[in-house]
Parts: structure tokens; C-alpha cells; sequence
């Protein structure tokens, strides 16, 4: 008995401590429910109405408090109270959400026992019938299963859902229950193939969703969150909480802004993220979609936190000359390059093999090792490999040539033109590389990155040089080394197309574009392209179209956007292999959910053989062993060729079968539909593992149920899991196996090496299998490393992102005061104190004029002070007394501002206030002019101050955007150039991060001078009131050049837009009689203003 056994033994499995915690609650809800089920309908709806009732009565005092703060930040009061009210404001916000959290968990057995029994009341009554409310009717005008009679309503059990009619026949179990408990506290429910994910959610949706703070309920297609919440919408109408779909509307739209705005709001990952962004792009509080962040539920939650947590989703738009790439320019040279060393891997291949059968395995594993560092993914190669005692001698090689860190690997590698890292997934090019493409170039140094530290030392050296000269020797030098680096970045990036990336398997080529094909799922990832140039490289690599280059506006990745929620919940068939990286990163916590029928599926060992030759002829025996007992087969593979080459096997044995795969993406329902049919044989690739429930008939169940058939083991345990899941559900009967070779590149890459050498010891034939309970578990540890190594891509990914998103935080919180107002001021004066003290921190060694000069350069005004006073104060009193001078001009500047234009307001509102409800006022700074709209009645309310305020915003929107669209661009070249450290034996995210700081702290500061350069002199250009008395056009974000994408730094998961049949909802007639029974004509009654 191993350690860990008698820890279990001891202190029980986690599962067992976690049902152990949640027991009491639940015994709480069913006690809860033997009460709530008898009351009537009415009463039913009652006491959701209490609950609700209650959670606004614990934290109506604090709510008070915020809007009265709210108020008070929209006079003009002192600036320090200002800043103690918007403090105040933020801790009022987290006590909230802290008191709204205990009041929930007290009510959760009566929440989640009115949610079990309006289930149980839907699926035992066609039709219930209670007294009508507003809501009632106001549903009625736009739902078919609500019609008003008098005074009550008629609710039907039946509706459209995903384009079907569906019947309601569902109840929670237990187990449920369970679920519903866990993805309240905030943690992630690990629920089996067929347990009802769906059903679980609505439990903890309509206990948070009380609370009126809204609940996000986010899926991985559009399909699903449609689909979801026209299935589940019902349950929460019932009780008065409003549904709604983001996917069913257009971005942007009013119709968008107010599925936000209710109680319960489903949509994809992908648009979430997306709002967000636009958000932060909007120029105006109306244009804002998204409220508070309060709680999610994400299904499918591996895929959306794991797989595609390391895209950023991007908004980007067109950049001066993005068709100037270099990518078809210098494909011939990579291609050369390529050819070149595969010819040579042949050459050194063939005499490795003939040095090891004459007995001379030292030279001979040596050349096979060169061979293996130049094109590990070689066919020959990889064959080579699986005959007995040559992986041994590869690894017995390598270690060799490993040891003291590399020090003798030149020797292997000098002679190759480029050295692949399949592990790293990582391609170099060597010396010999370089002078090969190099060698029909009349410059020898056209890749070679000069040394800019050693030659701006020898300019600086050169007494010769004026500074001028210098000057213009540096910028010749930076100039050369920014196109070099261009140069060298595009060929790298062809390189790895070339070597690292297949058709096929990675990607597919579908009308005239390179579509990604998402490794986990086999999925087609529509509107998904690898970062950095990668994309281009592979259209060029195929000779399609190479896409111009575009410029990032706004971007942020997944986990970062899922972190902003107050509270994070998840489910899905396949967690518990990743809970520590949903802890480490998210801090979830995984609960695995026992099944509500114990699982029947046999699972076998692995079958493992010598060659994939072997291992599919063994597959295709297996099919038509098992179509012969009537059983229907599910065929997974791991990419298309794999798929294809399937089909064409069976198709020569005859056997009728369907294929499903990134290229037949389009007929996955019904491909699904007869997957559970007697001797139906479907094959594939991993988009059949997720999502998808095959029903069995009694038939099927007899014969033993669904066979799932692995043909290789995906680099990821969570992908299997998720194939093998697709039998079993429910109690049903069935099997699952996996079938793997040697040469598979799981074996090739991560394989344990007494595989190899068990293999070899027992001489085992081609057409023969190993098969034991070790050897499954060995194979699962090669995943765990790969796993690991995946975790680490990821980790890194993040750290990336961290930097970006420390960042976007401190810009998007200013954005988000300058559009609010509120604390506008406040930031201002912030902006003034940080630059006075930049100022000051620089005066150091200056003299009073060179000082002078340096403020009037920067923010156009005297420093208000003498010589006498700035030659014996301290730096300390300089910045006070020069921020007490910013401070000073800018009230002055205000106050003429002010009285310049009040009077002219005031005439306005006075005779024409019922016409307009904003006045545009010219206002500049003597070098430009800009138009500003101010609020008429609040300007004329304050007397002339609201202008003060609508400038501040007005400036310092427009400068963020400028200068954080500048800085993005930045961000893009340094995340590009900071790669070349690695030449340097430099960390590449040390310098990212330093640099980024740097680059960061630089925009702030030219930030700051350009809103403060633009107050400190803005006056109003008037001569008479007529010029004041237009109303002002609200500025608009254009969207019309900009694109949304996910940008693949890694292939990872994703989802095709749905092509769902459409149904309308119920449409009324303007003249006919409204559906709400009030008895007007529906055009004066809800279709008013429709």
C-alpha cells in the first residue's frame, strides 16, 4: 500500500471531504422543498417575491448611501471631499457584494426548493395558471407560451428553443443539487457525459440572480447561449426575472444595452469579451452595454479558462502600409533552405543506417541523433526509430550530448542548417543556415543584427563626429537594426511554418484562407490567426492570399477578463486533470459531482504497438468485430489526415461509416443524430468529444452499447476523457479503448523509454499489442509532462499579459472617470501633481532660465516664482509652490472661460432651453480647436462651471485614446523585438517587463503635459452669443475599418458561429388588440413607440 493510499485511508479522498461539506445544505434544500412544493402556484411566485423582498431591505441602506455619493460627485464641492466620497463609494460597493453574499447562502434552501419545484410543476402541467402581473403582460406581447385572460395568465409547458419545440420534462436530482450548491460558492461542478449541466445552472442563477446585480451564463457558441436561454429562460420569466441572449443582437445596439440590463444574461465567451473592449472604445456613458462584473457561470469551463484563456481577443484596425510585408519576398530563400536540409537529413539518415548494420552504432547513433535534431518529424526517420534498440541508442546519444549544458552539442548541430525543438516547438537557425541564404545576396550581413551597444559606444568615441553628426549616426544605426530584426523575425517565422506546422493536421486551406484547426476539438476556428507574423508565414508558405498587417486598438485575454468578476463559477465533464492551474491562476476550486446512475462503461487498457501500420489495421479489425454485434462505433482521431485515411481503409473493406471533421464541420447534427444507431460506424476527429450527446435505444443498450475506439492519445488527458465520456451517460452500458504505436509523436515526444525497451526485450512483433495496466498508466504520465509543459506555454502567456493588463487597468479606470465625470476632476489634479514632480525631479543641476524654458516647453506657463526664490528653496517647496501655480492658472483659466460664456447660456436656456438639450462651445488653446458639447440645463443649473467639467473629460478622453492607440503599436513592436534577447542569453519577459515600464511611464507623462498643456491655456474664442447657440454632434467611435479577432499564440480551442434554424417570436398587428388584456389597440398600449 503506497503513502497515498493510507492518506485516503486516513483523512478520505477530496471528494469525500468535499461531499462531507456540502451534506448539511443540502439536506437543508430537501427539508426546504417537502414545504415549498405544497404551496400553490400563486403563493409560489410569492415567496420568490419575499426573497428578493429580503436580499433588497439588508443592503438598502448601503445602496442610499452610493446614489446620494453619486449625487454629491455631480456638484461642485472641494476636491479633497471629492476623493474621500469616491473612496467611500468603492469600500460601500464591496460591503454590498459581502452582504448580498450571506443573504443568499441563508436563503439557498428556499431559492434552490422554488427552482425544483416549478421544474416538477412544468413537467406535470401542461398549462398553470396564475394571477397576471405587469411582467406577465409585458412578456405576453412578445412570448407564445404566456397569454393574459383577464386577470390571470396562462403559462404553457411547452416552447421553442434552438429553433425545435420543446416539452419540459425535467426535475433536479440529488445529485443536482449538489451541483447547483457548488457553483454557488464559487467553484468549479466536474459532472459526467449526460448529467444535465444545464438543468444544474439554473439553480445558482435564479438564487444570484435575486439579488438583481445580474448573472453572465457563458457558453462556447452561439448555438448553445441562444439555445440555453430560450430552454431554461421560462424557469427564471416564471418568477419575474428578466432573460436575455447578447448573441441575438448586434454590438452596439440599444437591443445589446438592455439584454445587460437584465436579470439574467447568457451569451459566448468571445462577445462578452469583446463588449468590454468596445466599451472601453465608447466616447459617451449612452454608448456603454456592459454593468458590473458581478457573477458567471462558464460552461464547458476547461475550455473557455484553459484552451482559449491564452488568445487575446483583439480589436484592431488598418495600419499605414500593412500590405508591406516581407513574407513572399523571402519565401524562396526559407524554401531553399528547407529542401536543402531535408535533403541532407535523407543523406545522413541512409548513412547512419548503414554504419549501425555494420556494428559501428558510436558513429552511427551519433549521425542518427544530427538527423533527429534536423527533422524530427521525418517519416523514414520516425520508422527508423521503432525498429528494436534504435530509440535506445537516440537516447543513450542524447544524453551524451546533453550533459554540462550542451557544451559538445556543436558538434551535432554545425552541421545542420537549422536545429527543431519539437518539445519547445521552437526552430533555429544555425551559421551554416545563414550563409547558405545569404549566399546569393551581394551583402553577407542582410540577417546579421548589428551590435547596438558596441557601435553607439564607437559613435560616441568618435571626436571626429559633431553632435549633430552623432545624432544622425545613431538614428542611421537604429534605423538598420529595426529593419534587420524585421528581416530576420519574418524569416524565422517562415522557417517554422515550413517545419513546424502541416495541412491537414494543424491547418486546412478552405476558400482560398488558412483555416485553423483547433487541436482539442478538430474544429474549424473561424476568424482565429496565429500572432506574430506566423499567419502570413503560412499563407505564404501555401500561396494564398497573404493578409495585410492590421494595428491592435484594444485587446485583453480571457483570463484577465474573467478575474474582473466578483465571483467566478464553472462546469464541465473534464476539470479535475487541470484543478491546479484553475486554482493557481483563478483560484477555483474543482468538486467532482457523483453520477446520478453509477457508470456501466468498461474502460481497457491501452493496446500499444510497434507501428501506426499495425495499430490501424488492428482498429479496422476491432470495427468490424464490434458492427457485427450490432453496436454502434465512435472512431476518434486526433487530426483530419488521420480521419481520411480511416474512411479510405474501411472503404476498401467495404463498410458503410461517417466521417466528421474540420471539413465537414457544417453536418455535425446530423452526424451526431445516428451516431447511437445499431452498427453505425462514425469516425471523428475530437469536435465529436465535447458537447454532444449520442441517445442509445433499448436495442443498442442490449447489444452493449456505444464503442468508443481511440486512435492515438491526444497530448491532453482531458481530450480523451471527454471521448470516452461520450458513452456511458446515464447508467447506459458500454466500452472504450485506446489504441497507440510507438510512433505516434505523444510515444515520440514524451514516451517513457521502458516502453521502448520492454518492447524491444520481448521482440515482439509487428501485428502484435502490449497490453497492461502499467503501461496505460506510463502513457499517462508522458500526457502529464506534456500537460505540464503546456501549463508552463500558458503560465508564461499570462505574464505577457499581466504586464498589458496592470496597465490597461490604470487607463481604462481614467477612460472610465473621464466619460463618467465624476471624478474628472480629481484626476486632473492628480496630473498636475505628477508632473510638477517630474519637473522638479529633472531641475537638478539647472539654472533658473534652463528651468523656466523646460515648464513654458512643456505645459506653456511661468513657473510663478523669482530666481531668488527657486536659487534657495528645496525641491520640496519648488513643487509646492509650482503646483500651487498649475493649480492657480488653471481656476483662472476656468473662471474666464466661465464668464466669457454663462451669459450666453443663460439666454439660451432662457429662451430657447425647450429646444435644446446641449450647446456647442468653440474653445482652443491657440494651436487647435476643438467643439465642445456641454449639457445646456446643467451648465445653466451650475452657472457656467459644468463647462470646466465637459472640458476636462472632453481633452482627456480624446488624449487617452491617441496616446493608448500609440502605445498598443508600441507594445506590438517590443513584445516582437524583445525576442532577440534570447541571442543576448537575456530573459526576453525580464526586458518586456522593463521596457514596458518604461514605454508605460512615457505615455503617462506625455499624457499628462498634453491634457495639462491644453487647460492651462484654453479660452473661448467668442464674439457673440449666435456662435454658442448650435447643439453639438456627439463625437462617435468610427467602427467601420475595425475587425474583432481571437489571435492564436498557440492552436487552441474555439467555436464557428451557428447556423441555427431562426425563429420568430410572436408578432402583433398595430391595430389588433394588445396581448397584455388592457383592451387598447396594441399601437397605444406595448407597441407604443415601436
Amino acid at each position: 500500500m503506497s503513502f497515498t493510499d493510507v492518506f485516503k485511508k486516513i483523512f478520505g479522498t477530496k471528494a469525500d471531504r468535499d461531499m462531507k461539506q456540502i451534506r448539511p445544505m443540502l439536506d437543508k434544500v430537501l427539508v426546504a422543498y417537502e414545504a415549498v412544493d405544497k404551496l400553490t402556484d400563486d403563493e409560489l411566485r410569492e415567496k420568490c417575491q419575499s426573497l428578493k423582498d429580503l436580499i433588497q431591505s439588508r443592503i438598502a441602506e448601503d445602496e442610499a448611501r452610493v446614489a446620494a455619493i453619486k449625487e454629491e460627485l455631480e456638484k461642485e464641492i472641494p476636491l479633497s471631499q471629492k476623493e474621500a466620497l469616491a473612496t467611500e463609494s468603492d469600500k460601500l460597493v464591496k460591503k454590498i457584494d459581502e452582504k448580498i453574499e450571506e443573504v443568499l447562502d441563508q436563503i439557498l434552501p428556499d431559492a434552490f426548493a422554488i427552482m425544483k419545484s416549478t421544474a416538477r410543476r412544468f413537467k406535470e402541467n401542461s398549462e398553470i395558471w396564475v394571477k397576471a402581473t405587469d411582467f406577465d403582460r409585458d412578456l405576453s406581447t412578445s412570448k407564445e407560451f404566456v397569454t393574459i385572460e383577464g386577470d390571470y395568465a396562462k403559462w404553457q409547458n411547452h416552447w421553442m428553443a434552438g429553433g425545435n419545440e420543446v416539452t419540459w420534462d425535467m426535475v433536479h436530482y440529488d445529485v443536482q443539487l449538489i451541483g447547483g450548491i457548488v457553483l454557488h460558492q464559487g467553484k468549479i461542478a466536474e459532472m459526467a457525459t449526460g448529467e444535465g449541466k444545464t438543468l444544474v445552472a439554473t439553480l445558482p442563477v435564479f438564487l444570484n440572480a435575486l439579488a438583481g446585480k445580474g448573472v453572465h451564463v457563458v457558453t462556447v457558441n452561439d448555438y448553445l447561449s441562444k439555445r440555453d436561454s430560450e430552454w431554461m429562460g421560462p424557469l427564471y420569466m416564471f418568477h419575474g426575472l428578466s432573460v436575455d441572449c447578447i448573441d441575438k443582437h448586434q454590438p452596439n445596439s440599444d437591443a445589446r444595452k438592455k439584454a445587460y440590463s437584465c436579470n439574467i444574461t447568457f451569451g459566448t465567451n468571445n462577445e462578452f469579451g469583446f463588449d468590454y473592449l468596445r466599451d472601453n472604445m465608447a466616447v459617451s456613458m449612452n454608448d456603454l452595454v456592459q454593468k458590473k462584473h458581478h457573477f458567471a457561470i462558464v460552461d464547458e469551463v476547461d475550455s473557455v479558462l484553459i484552451d482559449d484563456a491564452r488568445t487575446p481577443l483583439i480589436i484592431s484596425g488598418p495600419v499605414p502600409k500593412g500590405e508591406d510585408q516581407q513574407f513572399m519576398e523571402f519565401k524562396p530563400l526559407v524554401e531553399r533552405l528547407y529542401t536543402t536540409q531535408k535533403n541532407l537529413i535523407t543523406t545522413i539518415l541512409n548513412e547512419a543506417k548503414r554504419l549501425i548494420a555494420d556494428g559501428n552504432e558510436k558513429d552511427g547513433g551519433v549521425l542518427l541523433f544530427r538527423a533527429y535534431k534536423g527533422y524530427p518529424k521525418y517519416k523514414p526517420l520516425i520508422k527508423f526509430l521503432s525498429e528494436p534498440g534504435m530509440k535506445q541508442l537516440l537516447q543513450k546519444v542524447e544524453n551524451y550530448y546533453i550533459q554540462d549544458n550542451e557544451r559538445e552539442m556543436p558538434f551535432i548541430t554545425d552541421q545542420l542548417y537549422f536545429v527543431i525543438n519539437e518539445k519547445q516547438h521552437s526552430v533555429d537557425m544555425t551559421d551554416k543556415g545563414r550563409d547558405l541564404i545569404t549566399s546569393g545576396l551581394e551583402n553577407s550581413n542582410f540577417f546579421v543584427l548589428p551590435d547596438v551597444g558596441a557601435s553607439i559606444a564607437e559613435i560616441q568615441k568618435n571626436t571626429s563626429l559633431s553632435a549633430e553628426e552623432k545624432i544622425l549616426k545613431k538614428d542611421e544605426l537604429m534605423a538598420d537594426f529595426a529593419l534587420k530584426s524585421e528581416r530576420v523575425h519574418t524569416v524565422n517565422q517562415l522557417l517554422k511554418a515550413y517545419t513546424m506546422f502541416d495541412k491537414e493536421i494543424d491547418y486546412i486551406i478552405q476558400d482560398g484562407k488558412i483555416k485553423i484547426v483547433d487541436e482539442q476539438t478538430g474544429r474549424i476556428m473561424e476568424g482565429r490567426r496565429w500572432s506574430d507574423g506566423l499567419h502570413q508565414a503560412v499563407e505564404a508558405k501555401e500561396n494564398v492570399k497573404v493578409e495585410a498587417a492590421t494595428q491592435t486598438f484594444a485587446t485583453i485575454t480571457l483570463q484577465n477578463y474573467f478575474r474582473m468578476y466578483h465571483k467566478l463559477a464553472g462546469m464541465t465533464g473534464t476539470a479535475e486533470t487541470e484543478a491546479g492551474e484553475f486554482w493557481s491562476i483563478y483560484k477555483l476550486d474543482v468538486v467532482v459531482i457523483p453520477t446520478n446512475r453509477p457508470i456501466a462503461r468498461i474502460d481497457q487498457n491501452d493496446l500499444i504497438y510497434k507501428t501506426k501500420k499495425a495499430k490501424y489495421d488492428a482498429v479496422i479489425n476491432k470495427i468490424v468485430e464490434l458492427t457485427k454485434e450490432g453496436r454502434p462505433v465512435l472512431v476518434g482521431t486526433t487530426d483530419v489526415e488521420t480521419s481520411e485515411l480511416l474512411s479510405r481503409m474501411l472503404r476498401i473493406r467495404g463498410i458503410q461509416h461517417q466521417v466528421l471533421n474540420a471539413k465537414q464541420h457544417a453536418r455535425e447534427a446530423e452526424v451526431v443524430k445516428h451516431a447511437g444507431e445499431p452498427s453505425t460506424v462514425t469516425i471523428a476527429t475530437n469536435m465529436a468529444g465535447r458537447g454532444t450527446d449520442i441517445k442509445l435505444s433499448d436495442e443498442v443498450k442490449a447489444a452493449g452499447g456505444l464503442a468508443i475506439i481511440g486512435t492515438e492519445r491526444h497530448d491532453s488527458r482531458r481530450v480523451d476523457r471527454q471521448l470516452r465520456g461520450r458513452s456511458g451517460r446515464q447508467g447506459d452500458p458500454g466500452s472504450s479503448i485506446f489504441y497507440v504505436s510507438l510512433e505516434d509523436k505523444l510515444m515520440r515526444l514524451f514516451g517513457s523509454e521502458r516502453i521502448a525497451a520492454l518492447v524491444d526485450k520481448m521482440g515482439m512483433e509487428e501485428h502484435e499489442a502490449l497490453e497492461a495496466s502499467m503501461l496505460s498508466s506510463s502513457i499517462e504520465r508522458a500526457q502529464k509532462k506534456v500537460e505540464e509543459n503546456n501549463f508552463g506555454i500558458r503560465k508564461r502567456l499570462l505574464e505577457y499579459d499581466d504586464v498589458m493588463n496592470s496597465q490597461r487597468e490604470v487607463v481604462y479606470t481614467k477612460r472610465r472617470n473621464a466619460l463618467s465625470g465624476e471624478r474628472v476632476e480629481i484626476d486632473v489634479m492628480n496630473m498636475m501633481q505628477d508632473t510638477a514632480e517630474i519637473l522638479v525631479d529633472r531641475s537638478e543641476g539647472l539654472d533658473y532660465d534652463s528651468f523656466n524654458a523646460s515648464v513654458m516647453g512643456s505645459l506653456s506657463i511661468d513657473l510663478g516664482f523669482d530666481e531668488e526664490f527657486y536659487q534657495g528653496a528645496k525641491p520640496k517647496d519648488i513643487l509646492e509652490k509650482l503646483h500651487e501655480n498649475m493649480l492657480a492658472t488653471y481656476n483662472r483659466r476656468m473662471d474666464a472661460m466661465v464668464q466669457k460664456a454663462y451669459p450666453i447660456i443663460k439666454e439660451v436656456y432662457e429662451k430657447q432651453g425647450a429646444i435644446y438639450q446641449n450647446i456647442a462651445i468653440p474653445i482652443s488653446d491657440g494651436r487647435k480647436m476643438l467643439t465642445l458639447s456641454v449639457n445646456l440645463k446643467k451648465a445653466y443649473e451650475s452657472e457656467g462651471k459644468e463647462i470646466a467639467r465637459a472640458l476636462s473629460k472632453t481633452i482627456t478622453l480624446y488624449q487617452i485614446d491617441e496616446k493608448w492607440k500609440e502605445h498598443l503599436r508600441d507594445m506590438d513592436d517590443l513584445k516582437q523585438s524583445v525576442q532577440n534577447a534570447t541571442y543576448e542569453q537575456k530573459d526576453p519577459l525580464l526586458i518586456y517587463k522593463f521596457e514596458s515600464f518604461n514605454l508605460f511611464s512615457k505615455m503617462l507623462e506625455e499624457l499628462n503635459q498634453d491634457v495639462l498643456s491644453f487647460l492651462l491655456r484654453a479660452f473661448i474664442p467668442l464674439r457673440d452669443a449666435s456662435e454658442a447657440q448650435a447643439p453639438a454632434q456627439q463625437r462617435k467611435p468610427d467602427m467601420s475599418n475595425m475587425q474583432t479577432s481571437r489571435t492564436d499564440l498557440v492552436t487552441n480551442g474555439g467555436e464557428a458561429k451557428s447556423k441555427m434554424p431562426v425563429h420568430v417570436e410572436k408578432q402583433v398587428g398595430r391595430n389588433d388588440p394588445c396581448p397584455c388584456g388592457s383592451g387598447k389597440k396594441f399601437k397605444n398600449c406595448h407597441g407604443k413607440g415601436l
